[in-house]
């Protein structure tokens, strides 16, 4: 098999054993990557210093698409000699295909309009054709290139509004200029791209790029940054490139020859500010949408958190007084003149209908939960930043495949206190039910993937490796789990269950099912839209996501806002003499995930400018797998806050 499809396997050893050991590591990055030194090439070298800087490139995608493509679907100067880096199981999810370039230079060597190869196309050979109306189409939808210097992106740093700069960690194919004269996306860059109905391609980079040299640890430069500035020349003469001439463009409804020359310029710039550890500084401060979002993020966590406040100090207040009275009932009067929450204590363990499948969704969801609490925490030590490409989707699937234990183990554990006896059934749901239906839906994605040439398709082999992962792994790990589910005692609850049930009076409006449901939701998403809104700007818009630390603290404060929110309604709901809290409570929390649905259509209609029919499907694919993960882990969250909290108020209370 391919190195692909055993990245996963890798990635084990690699999470729980080298990041310790990196992290002791002097001069080490928090990522776990090394710095590389370099020297002039024919000057005394001292161990492990290199002369030759090699450019790599990544796959190419664009915001107007879902589909990401590599960098060779694109007919561009390829090396073919060199093999290929490792990837890791996340960067195979990704589409990410880093690939070896024809661009090579030697440090503190410059070189001026080098060439690199020269691309013909005959419109009359139906190959070449083909070749070229791809090419037209990836300038069309503004498809983004994507090279790596010494693991750092190479970056196009343009002036934006309000005089701020943006360094974009790619450059795009090229550009078009409407029929009518308009130009669309980089064209409006230069004046010179003024040809209707044209293609202007970009075959000319000029590369900057800047060093600092060591000078306490060892000798040699590391780079600090890689700038590009891509560019447009005719090159009429293939033995002797010339960068100064007019651009390079495609008539649109040409047909003839074209050739295409790519060539490109290298300067080295010394910079004795930026040290190699804070490197990514510039492109992660001139990332939009984040400085002017830190005051409205802060002011949306201080209204959750004064809510939250709010939330417990009346579920505490209210509650004291209630167990108060009804501890001071001794007399059998008072006892017929009970009512609220107390009335119901004969019913309020009785097990749930669905029982099963509601066992079966907390032990997915318990594995999600741990999963993503020990993967965030991952990312705040800088395990998984954006300079450890792959890492993070990596860390998530490897933790998922681990953590079968505790599913089994949940599930079993409160399938047995609703009084189930189909274990096996239980089991099995465990380990495939939820999982089946996000596989099912990735191998449709999947599908869709391949039929377009995308570089996101997974090969087969490590479809068959994830399977293995699956089948291998987790469902024995989840078995294991199950059956010391099984093998422990039955939850004891406070009180005895009535051997008949008690009739639940007509509910009012607000205490109703449904529309709790929906109330229960609103607190709970409202504390992490913004902070969506950037996560789904890191799918979606391909812009880096680094701001782990603060996801973590709305992590925190999510659990504790869904944990109040459901308490509180279930409280509601109990003094209402309405005592089926079990799903009620799940689907309380769990209902924040219909308005993540419903953000994520807004999002696609209103952010984003995705067209054609393959990708759309992609997208509202791709969201609906991250919305059922989204319902099970807020509803196990929600389900467990008032489980704790019915057990509680009914052991502090006197039962006859």
């Amino acid at each position: 098999m391919c190195r692909e499809e055993w990245a996963g396997v890798n990635m084990v050893l690699w999470l729980f054993g080298t990041a310790l050991l990196l992290t002791q590591a002097a001069g080490f990055y928090l990522p776990g990557l090394a710095p590389v030194s370099f020297c002039e090439p024919g000057k005394d070298q001292v161990p492990d210093c290199k002369s030759t800087i090699e450019l790599f490139v990544n796959r190419l995608d664009s915001v107007e698409s879902v589909l990401p493509y590599e960098y060779t679907a694109f007919d561009f100067c390829s090396e073919k000699t060199l093999k290929r880096p490792s990837e890791n199981l996340g960067q195979v999810l990704f589409g990410e295909r880093i690939e070896p370039s024809p661009y090579k230079f030697e440090f503190k060597k410059p070189a001026v309009c080098q060439k690199v190869c020269t691309k013909t196309y005959d419109t009359n050979n139906p190959s070449d054709k083909n070749k070229l109306d791809f090419l037209k189409k990836g300038m069309l939808l503004n498809y983004q290139h994507h090279w790596i210097v010494d693991n750092m992106p190479v970056t196009w740093c343009y002036d934006v509004e309000d005089g701020q700069k943006f360094c974009n960690p790619g450059f795009p194919i090229g550009c078009y200029v409407t029929e009518a004269g308009r130009s669309k996306d980089a064209c409006v860059v230069n004046s010179n791209f003024k040809e209707q109905d044209a293609f202007y391609i970009f075959n000319h980079v000029d590369i900057t790029i800047s060093y600092h040299i060591v000078e306490n640890e060892q000798l040699g430069a590391r780079l600090v940054a890689a700038k590009i500035e891509p560019k447009s020349y005719e090159n009429p003469s293939d033995d002797t490139p010339d960068c100064s001439g007019g651009p390079k463009f495609l008539k649109n409804k040409y047909e003839g020859v074209y050739k295409i020359p790519y060539t490109y310029s290298v300067n080295f710039v010394e910079d004795k500010k930026i040290r190699w550890a804070s490197r990514w500084d510039y492109i992660l401060e001139s990332m939009p949408h984040t400085n002017i979002q830190w005051f409205s993020i802060m002011n949306s966590l201080v209204i959750v958190l004064f809510l939250s406040g709010m939330v417990a100090m009346i579920m505490l207040r209210t509650l004291h007084k209630d167990i108060a009275r009804y501890n001071q009932m001794d007399s059998v009067e008072d006892a017929q003149e009970e009512f609220g929450w107390k009335l119901v204590h004969g019913d309020v363990f009785r097990p749930p209908r669905k029982g099963m499948l509601l066992s079966v969704f907390l032990g997915s969801g318990t594995q999600i939960f741990i999963m993503t609490f020990v993967t965030l925490f991952f990312a705040c030590l800088g395990f998984l930043s954006p300079a450890n490409r792959g890492a993070l989707m990596t860390c998530a699937v490897v933790l998922w495949v681990l953590l079968g234990t505790p599913a089994g183990y949940v599930a079993a554990r409160l399938y047995k206190s609703f009084g189930g006896e189909k274990w096996k059934t239980n089991v099995l749901l465990t380990a495939f039910l939820c999982p089946g239906v996000v596989f099912a839906d990735f191998f449709v994605m999947n599908l869709i993937l391949w039929g377009e040439g995308s570089s996101a398709a997974m090969p087969f082999g490590t479809l068959v490796a994830i399977l293995a992962l699956w089948f291998c792994i987790s469902v024995p790990l989840t078995f294991i789990g199950a059956y010391f589910g099984f093998k422990r005692a039955t939850l004891v609850h406070p009180v005895r269950t009535n051997q008949i049930p008690r009739q639940i009076p007509e509910q009012s409006f607000y205490t109703r099912p449904f529309p709790g449901i929906i109330m229960g939701g609103i607190l709970p998403f409202g504390c992490i839209f913004i902070q969506l809104f950037f996560i789904l700007n890191s799918i979606w818009s391909h812009q880096m996501y680094y701001m782990f630390g603060f996801l973590f603290l709305v992590f925190i404060i999510l659990v504790i806002t869904c944990s109040e929110a459901t308490i509180l309604l279930c409280y509601f709901h109990l003094c209402a003499e309405d005592y089926h809290w079990q799903w009620r409570s799940f689907l309380t929390s769990g209902f924040t995930a219909v308005y993540f649905l419903v953000y994520a259509v807004h999002y696609f209609f209103s952010k984003l400018q995705i067209t054609g029919l393959a990708s759309t499907i992609l997208y509202f694919g791709y969201t609906m797998i991250m919305a059922l993960i989204f319902f099970l882990f807020t509803g196990t969250i929600g389900f467990f806050a008032c489980f704790w909290f019915v057990t509680k108020i009914y052991s502090v209370v006197k039962v006859d």
